[in-house]
């Protein structure tokens, strides 16, 4: 394995690529309701239907980015994925803000308001995990082609772990991931080392080849 190309703590990583998943996974605990009614959202449930895609994910990300069990155990100590509720602040968080908060805070809970709230969390989260997951690979020096490959598909997984209408689509998220990111990585005054630039146009253009299709 090559050596880091940057000085970025692995525990930082970890906390890169398992904070916005957290968000994906309540959001998707919100969304498999169907209502958006916060009273019968159910993490624990959500995670324990979907436990293999869960497992299969995980494995994917200690693999492409290289985390060590310390790192892993990073999920357990954000607690997103033990049963818990999810109240509407913690979807105007992931949302970025998105709806105005009312004078009457019960308002957020409002199913149209939590649908919508959803849709763009789902958004806003999965192209915060992709950048995450590319800088961790980058990092780790996991060999581009293979990496990805392995992103793709764990992308894939929480897309469909955010809402599994298909709404939230692998290809739309890479897109969405790229010009959202790139253009402050790439540009000539940006302090990413040459290296690094490198490892970011590598990966745009295999998941290109990949999920932009």
């Amino acid at each position: 394995m090559s050596e880091p190309i940057t000085p970025i703590p692995e525990s930082s990583l970890a906390r890169s690529v398992f904070g916005p998943l957290g968000g994906v996974i309540e959001i998707g605990a919100v969304n498999r309701t169907g209502t958006w009614e916060l009273s019968k959202v159910s993490v624990g449930e959500f995670i324990a239907n979907r436990h293999d895609d869960v497992t299969a994910m995980l494995d994917g990300i200690r693999s492409v980015c290289q985390f060590s069990d310390s790192a892993m155990g990073i999920v357990g100590e954000l607690g997103r994925f033990r049963d818990h509720e999810v109240p509407a602040a913690f979807l105007l968080l992931w949302s970025g803000g998105l709806e105005a908060v009312p004078q009457d805070l019960a308002e957020l809970e409002e199913p149209l308001r939590v649908h919508r709230m959803c849709r763009m969390a789902a958004d806003l989260q999965l192209t915060h995990f992709l950048q995450a997951l590319i800088t961790a690979a980058i990092v780790a020096g996991t060999e581009t082609g293979r990496g990805a490959e392995d992103i793709a598909k764990i992308l894939g997984i929480a897309a469909d772990l955010a809402d599994e209408s298909g709404r939230s689509a692998p290809g739309q998220i890479f897109r969405m991931w790229r010009v959202a990111h790139l253009p402050g990585i790439l540009r000539p005054g940006s302090d990413a080392p040459e290296s690094g630039k490198a490892g970011f146009r590598a990966y745009d253009q295999a998941l290109e080849r990949l999920l932009d299709r």
